[in-house]
C-alpha cells in the first residue's frame, strides 16, 4: 500500500496546524498530538511488514513520475527508521505531557511545544522517505527550524546561548548541503537519487570526489562526526529533558541515515572506506575521552552520543553486507538506548535536584525504580552481554574480522576500548549518584571524581535545581522504553535478520533504481 507513505508526513503536519489553531485548548492539543503520533506508529509498522514482504515501494506525488515529479521511496532501511523514530517520538511526547502537567508547562509550554514537536516529527519522517536530494534537504530544514524553537523553550540565557551555537552550526551544515545539491544538479541535470546513482558514476573521478566530500561534510556535521562534533555537548544538555531525549536519539541518526544513502546509492562505485574507518575510530576515542572528564550526566551522555556515532561510521566503512547489517541494527539500538538514558536523566534531575555527580547521592534509597531504569540501559550502552549493545558491537567486530586490514583492526581496538570506557563512565556515575549514601555527599573525596568538569557555565551559573514530584506517566513511559531496549535483545535474531535483508538491498543499488524507474533510468 504505497498510499500510506505520504501519510507519515501529512498526519503530523495537519496535526501541527490544528494544534496552532487550538492554542488556547491544551487538552485538545494533547489529544491531537498523541493521536497523530500513534497513527504514525501504526502506519510505519504496517509499512515495515508490507515492504519486508513485497519489497520497496514508491509514490509519485501528484501523479508526476520521476524524474519530473517528486518520488517518495520506502525500502527496508527507510521502513525500520520510520518505525523506531515514530515509537521514540510518541514515547517522548507522552513523557513530556506528564512533565508539563506536573510543572504547569513552565519548561514545555503547550501552545508552542506541540506544534513545534509535530513539525519536527514531519521533518524527520520526510528525510527517511525522500527520493531526491532536494526533498532530503527540505526534510532537514523542517526538522532544524522546529528544533531551534524546542531547544530554546523557556528562554533562559543558557538555552539561548546554546541555541545560537546550534543555529550557526546547522546553517553552515545546510550551506554545504545546498551547495552540494547545486553542484550535483549542474553536473548531472537531476537531483533524483536513483537517477544520480547512474549519472554520478559517469562523471570524472576528481569531480565525483569533490561532490562526494562536500556531501559528507554537510552530513557529517549533522551526524556529529569528529572533528565536526564540537557543537553537540554544549547544545543538547541545556534543553528540557524530553527535547534533549528526542534530539539525542534521533537528530544525529538522520545524518547517519544520509551518510548510508550517500555511500550505497549515490556513490556506490567510489570507495572512501579508509576515510570512514579513520574518522570512525577518532570519533569513538575522542568522544569517550570527553565523556570521562564530565561530572554532569547530561554532558557525559552527550559525549557518549558522539563516541557511539563512531561505531556506525566504522560499519559504513567496512562496505560489506554484514557491516551494513550490523550498522543498521546498531542505529536502532542506539536510538532506543540513548533516548531512554536521557529520559531517565530527567527523572534523576527531578528526584535529586541536580544532574552532577558532585551534587547527587542516595538515589538508590530515594528511588530504587529509577536506579534500575538507569542501570539497565547503562549496561546496554556499555556493551555488557547479552544486551543489544553487545550484540551490535559483536556484529560490527565480526564484520571487521571478515574484511581484515590495519585500519579495520585499529577500529576494532578503538571500539573495544570505547565500550569499556563507556561502561566505566556510566558505572562511576551510578556509583556516586545511587550507591553513595546521602550522608557522604558533603566533603566526599574519591579518585572516581577527581578532575571532573562541571558544566562550562559553572560556578557562575546555577547548576542545582529544586526537587520535584515525578508523575506516574513519566515513570511508566521510561519503564516502557527500558522494556523496549530489552526487547531488542530478546528479538535480536529477527531484527538482525531484517537488518541483513535491508543491507542486501543497499549493497545492490539496482533494486532501489528499479523501484523508482521500473522501465530503466531515463
Amino acid at each position: 500500500m504505497p498510499q500510506l507513505i505520504p501519510l507519515m508526513v501529512l498526519i503530523p503536519l495537519i496535526a501541527a496546524a490544528l494544534t496552532v489553531i487550538l492554542g488556547r485548548q491544551p487538552r485538545l492539543q494533547v489529544a491531537i498530538s498523541s493521536t497523530a503520533l500513534t497513527l504514525t506508529v501504526v502506519i510505519s509498522a504496517v509499512q515495515l511488514w508490507l515492504i519486508d514482504l513485497n519489497g520497496p515501494a514508491v509514490v509519485a506525488v501528484g501523479g508526476w513520475a520521476a524524474p519530473w515529479g517528486i518520488a517518495l521511496v520506502v525500502d527496508r532501511l527507510s521502513a525500520i527508521m520510520l518505525l523506531i523514530s515514530s515509537i521514540m517520538l510518541l514515547g517522548v511526547l507522552i513523557y513530556s505531557i506528564g512533565q508539563g502537567v506536573a510543572d504547569r508547562h513552565r519548561e514545555t509550554p503547550v501552545s508552542i511545544f506541540h506544534p513545534s514537536y509535530l513539525i519536527l516529527s514531519a521533518g524527520v519522517f520526510t528525510t527517511f522517505i525522500a527520493g531526491d536530494l532536494f526533498n532530503l534537504y527540505v526534510g532537514f530544514e523542517v526538522l532544524l527550524a522546529s528544533s531551534y524553537v524546542l531547544l530554546t523553550l523557556g528562554g533562559t540565557g543558557e538555552r539561548i546561548r546554546a541555541g545560537v551555537t546550534y543555529i550557526i552550526v546547522s546553517l553552515v551544515s545546510s550551506l554545504f548541503f545546498l551547495a552540494s545539491i547545486a553542484l550535483i544538479y549542474g553536473a548531472t541535470g537531476t537531483v533524483n537519487m536513483a537517477q544520480l546513482s547512474v549519472r554520478l558514476a559517469e562523471l570524472p573521478a576528481d569531480v565525483q570526489l569533490v561532490l562526494h566530500l562536500l556531501l559528507l561534510i554537510g552530513f557529517g556535521i549533522k551526524a556529529a562526526v569528529f572533528p565536526l562534533s564540537f557543537w553537540l555537548p554544549d547544545s543538547y544538555p541545556t534543553a528540557p529533558a524530553p527535547v534533549t531525549a528526542v534530539f539525542a536519539g534521533l537528530l544525529t541518526k538522520v545524518g547517519v541515515y544520509a551518510l548510508i544513502r550517500t555511500e550505497t546509492v549515490l556513490f556506490a562505485g567510489q570507495d572512501l572506506s579508509a576515510l570512514f574507518l579513520v574518522v570512525g575510530s577518532l570519533t569513538m576515542v575522542v568522544g569517550i575521552l570527553g565523556a570521562l572528564a564530565q561530572a554532569d550526566i547530561k554532558r557525559l551522555l552527550s559525549f557518549t552520543l558522539v563516541s557511539h556515532i563512531g561505531y556506525m561510521l566504522f560499519g559504513i566503512g567496512l562496505a560489506s553486507t554484514l557491516g551494513l547489517a550490523a550498522t543498521i541494527y546498531y542505529v536502532v539500538h542506539h536510538i532506543t538506548v540513548q533516548t531512554t538514558l536521557f529520559l531517565t536523566t530527567g527523572l534523576i534531575e527531578r528526584i535529586g535536584g541536580a544532574t552532577s555527580i558532585n551534587r547527587l547521592a542516595g538515589l538508590l534509597k530515594a528511588s530504587p525504580l529509577v536506579a534500575i531504569l538507569f542501570f539497565i540501559p547503562a549496561l546496554n550502552l556499555g556493551g555488557i552481554p547479552p544486551f543489544s549493545g553487545f550484540i551490535g558491537k559483536v556484529g560490527l567486530f565480526a564484520a571487521g574480522v571478515d574484511e581484515p586490514s590495519p585500519l579495520v583492526w585499529v577500529g576494532i581496538a578503538a571500539g573495544a576500548v570505547t565500550s569499556l570506557l563507556t561502561l566505566y563512565a556510566l558505572a562511576r556515575f551510578w556509583n556516586m549518584a545511587f550507591w553513595r549514601g546521602q550522608s557522604e555527599l558533603k566533603g566526599y573525596e574519591s579518585v572516581l571524581i577527581e578532575s571532573l568538569q562541571e558544566a562550562p557555565e559553572a560556578p557562575h551559573a546555577s547548576v542545582a535545581v529544586k526537587t520535584r514530584t515525578v508523575p506516574a506517566s513519566m515513570l511508566a513511559v521510561t519503564t516502557g522504553m527500558v522494556a523496549l531496549t530489552v526487547a531488542l535483545t530478546v528479538f535480536a535474531g529477527p531484527l538482525f535478520g531484517f537488518a541483513e535483508r535491508a543491507a542486501e538491498n543497499l549493497e545492490t543499488p539496482t533494486t532501489y533504481i528499479e523501484t523508482v524507474f521500473p522501465g530503466g533510468v531515463q
